[in-house]
Parts: structure tokens; C-alpha cells; sequence
């Protein structure tokens, strides 16, 4: 995997994917504790979600990679230059038949997946028409234009839109913590609005005392320091702190033997540090700072170690930082309860950007209110004309009863009315066959005459 690990700050490395997506263990699991336990080969590891919405996808490409001997190879002795120019990418005109296959059923069954979207979120439109290669465009992991087969565009765009995804998803994360704290802070102000005075004095002292028993905490060693990770050496690994050697503290942290310390591994380096501010347990301490605060640290460590950019820390790149002054005498680090993390301003417009959409949302449920209003008020004027019919057709019924006629149905026809039985004694209107057919040259005599006088 050393290939994927090389990336230049330009050209976005599949690596970064495959570090932060596949091999990364959960930054829940301290993998600072591992004691010299090797990893298993073939153990199934619960991978963090990386936040990307083709985030399946991009596993399986990899997986589906990996189990090509020849691209593997190429992939370890791969350069910058290689990777720069797609030449690595080239090499899947090289891999096996079966894997090219696979590849290709991976980017058909993607590619519908996408379209299955595209027409859910336009049939909520209620709109017709769709053009499904012209909505693909707007996704930047795969080739739209050509849906059936996997090639080696298709591997360069996966790994450019994997990794400026990956970036942009901390400084997302970033404005969604930032969103969260101010929106912590509008509604106690909004529920102290609804107290008296005393009961509003009584919260304010109990939201202090909460702020300072949170604060009251041992000191935070500053990340990626020589204290820091001297702490880690020995609480979690169970090692003498005199004889702390930064290449052993490397090899033994560097979980998935791949040569590098991803962001997962450094972040699990920060639990210890951690545990000294935030306790699941204590009702000041909220568990959204403390990843916020987790994420800060990774960050800090790799501006500072990370020389090439590349969100991956070689073994050289951490030993060079060893020797820098700021490991050996660093300045405090701030923890999150020691920084303004909006303004006033900041604030205000967020409030104001929450009023203006509970303003529409209520206008909308005006709305949506006199629309069912309307809707009622026509039911009901239908229920009373229909109403009314049954009541003229019933009237009208009753006076063709008294006229002696019969009484027509709905649309005005005369309702069946099954024929009278006749009497005993009374003599039918027809001779007996009368309607009959004759059988063929028989001729019917003439009925005999009641008026003559037979002898």
C-alpha cells in the first residue's frame, strides 16, 4: 500500500481513501493499547464511514484492486510522477480479466444507483422528462459518458474526488460544530426568556458552575509532543518512560504495518488526553466538543508534521519533527473551553437566519392551514348538495307513487316490477302455445267460435 501513501499535494492519492475508509481502525478503539499484538490477517475490521456518499463504492474499487497481484506490485513501487501523469492508472489495461469484470459490474451498479436517486428526488417534483446522463454530470467519481465500463479514468476521478472530498469534509465539520454550539446557546437564552427572575438567577449560576467544573481539569499536553506522546509510551503501552525511542513509538502505533501514520492512527494517539476534559459520564461534559476537540489535535499534528501534504505522516516525517524545539518545549495547548468560539455578531445572524426560517415555515403552515380550511368548506358544501338531490329524488319518488306510476330509479328509469300471478278462474289472454313456434307445414285451424250452437 506504500503507493497510495506518496501522494503530491496536487494529485489525489487513493491511498488517503484507503487509509481513512478501509484500514483505519475506529478512532472508538485505542489502538494505542496494542502491546506488541500483531495484526490478524484476514480479521474482518469495522471501518469508520468517511462521510462520502459514494463511500461503498469507493471500499469496493479498492477491495476489488487489492486482489490483483500485478496492480499490487505497481501500486507499492508506484512514484509521484507515475501517479501525477496516470500511468499508474494505466496499469488496469494489465490486471486480470476477473477483475476487470468485477470492476465493471461495480461502476454499472453505481452509476444505477445514482440514476435511482437522480429520478427519486425528481419524481418529488413531480417533474417528467428526466434526463439521467445530463444529471450525472454533477458526479465527479466516475466517467457518466461512459456507464458500462470501468477504465482507468474512472480510477483518477474516483481518487481526486475521494480525496478533495475528504478535505472539505473537516472544514464541514468544523461549521456544523460551530452551528451546534450557537444553536446550544440560543435556546438557553430562549428558555431563560421564559423564567422569572429568581428561577432565571438560579440557572445562570448553575450554567457557571457547570462551565468551571467542566474547566477544573488536569493539563492537556500539547498534541504531538514529547510529553504527550511520552504519556501514551507509558499508561497505554505499558512502557518505561526513560526509554522513550520515537522510531519504536512509530513502528508500535503504526497499526496496519503500512509505513505510514494516518489520521486515524494519530487520533487515536489523543485518547489519553482526552479523557482529561470529557467523562460520558459528567453532565458538563459534552462528548460533540470532545470529537471536535479530537479532530483540532489531528489537525494541529498534521500542519505540523505532514511536510508534503499528502494527509499521511512517514516515518521520516516524524522523526525530523522529534527533533524540532516545539516537541521538546511546546506551548500550552488550548482546549476548546478556553476559546470564543463565535462572536456576538456570529451569533445574532444565526438567530436571525433561524427567525427568517421559522418565519417560513409558519407561512407555510398558514398556508397549508387555509388550504384545508378550503378543502373542508368544499366537502361540506358537496355533502349538502348531495343532500339536497336525495331529498328531491326521494319526493319526487313519493308523488309518481301517488299518481299511480311506478317509481323511477337514480337516472329517471323505471325500476323493475316482476308480473302479476293471474287469479283461479281466469282465462289467459293467450291460447296455450300461442308464442310457440309451429313445427314445419303444420297450419294452426282457426280457434272455434263461442257464439255457435252445437247440436
Amino acid at each position: 500500500m506504500k503507493w497510495l501513501s506518496v501522494l503530491p499535494q496536487q494529485c489525489i492519492l487513493l491511498m488517503t481513501c484507503v487509509l481513512m475508509a478501509l484500514e483505519a481502525v475506529p478512532i472508538d478503539i485505542d489502538k494505542t493499547k496494542v502491546k506488541g499484538d500483531g495484526h490478524v490477517e484476514g480479521e474482518k475490521v469495522e471501518n469508520p464511514d468517511t462521510g462520502l456518499y459514494y463511500d461503498e463504492y469507493l471500499r469496493q474499487v479498492i477491495d476489488v484492486l487489492e486482489t490483483d497481484k500485478h496492480f499490487r506490485e505497481k501500486l507499492q513501487t508506484a512514484d509521484i510522477e507515475e501517479i501525477k501523469s496516470g500511468k499508474l492508472s494505466r496499469e488496469l489495461d494489465l490486471v486480470s480479466h476477473h477483475v476487470r469484470t468485477r470492476l465493471d459490474e461495480l461502476k454499472r451498479q453505481e452509476v444505477a444507483r445514482l440514476r435511482m436517486l437522480i429520478k427519486a428526488k425528481m419524481d418529488s417534483l413531480q417533474d417528467t422528462g428526466i434526463d439521467h446522463q445530463a444529471l450525472l454530470k454533477q458526479f465527479e467519481h466516475l466517467n457518466h459518458q461512459n456507464p458500462d465500463t470501468f477504465e482507468p479514468k474512472d480510477l483518477d476521478m474516483l481518487i481526486k474526488a475521494a480525496t478533495s472530498d475528504l478535505e472539505n469534509y473537516d472544514k464541514t465539520r468544523h461549521e456544523e460544530f460551530k452551528k451546534y454550539e450557537m444553536m446550544k446557546e440560543h435556546e438557553r437564552r430562549e428558555y431563560l426568556k421564559t423564567l422569572d427572575e429568581e428561577k432565571r438567577q438560579r440557572e445562570e449560576s448553575k450554567f457557571e458552575e457547570m462551565k468551571k467544573k467542566h474547566g477544573d481539569h488536569p493539563k492537556v499536553h500539547h498534541p504531538g509532543s514529547k510529553d504527550q506522546l511520552k504519556e501514551v509510551w507509558e499508561e497505554a503501552d505499558g512502557l518505561d518512560p526513560n526509554e522513550f525511542d520515537p522510531k519504536t513509538f512509530f513502528k508500535l502505533h503504526d497499526v496496519n504495518n503500512d509505513g505510514f501514520l494516518d489520521e486515524q492512527e494519530l487520533e487515536a494517539l489523543f485518547t489519553k488526553e482526552l479523557e482529561k476534559v470529557y467523562d460520558p459520564k459528567n453532565e458538563e461534559d459534552d462528548m460533540v466538543e470532545m470529537e471536535e476537540e479530537r479532530l483540532r489535535m489531528r489537525e494541529h499534528v498534521m500542519n505540523e508534521v505532514d511536510v508534503n501534504k499528502d494527509r499521511l505522516v512517514t516515518l521520516e516525517e516524524f522523526l525530523r519533527a522529534t527533533e524540532k524545539k516545539e516537541f521538546l518545549e511546546p506551548d500550552s495547548w488550548e482546549t476548546l473551553d478556553q476559546q470564543q468560539l463565535f462572536t456576538e455578531d456570529e451569533l445574532k445572524e444565526f438567530e436571525s437566519h433561524i427567525s427568517q426560517q421559522e418565519d417560513e415555515l409558519r407561512k407555510k403552515a398558514e398556508d397549508l392551514e387555509k388550504q384545508k380550511e378550503e378543502l373542508q368548506r368544499q366537502h361540506d358544501q358537496l355533502q349538502a348538495q348531495k343532500q339536497e338531490l336525495q331529498q328531491v329524488v326521494k319526493q319526487m319518488e313519493q308523488k309518481k307513487l301517488q299518481q299511480g306510476n311506478p317509481p323511477a330509479g337514480p337516472a329517471g328509469e323505471l325500476k323493475f316490477q316482476p308480473p302479476a300471478e293471474h287469479k283461479a278462474g281466469d282465462a289467459p289472454n293467450h291460447p296455450p302455445g300461442g308464442d310457440q313456434p309451429l313445427p314445419p307445414g303444420h297450419v294452426q285451424e282457426p280457434a272455434a267460435r263461442t257464439d255457435q250452437v252445437h247440436p
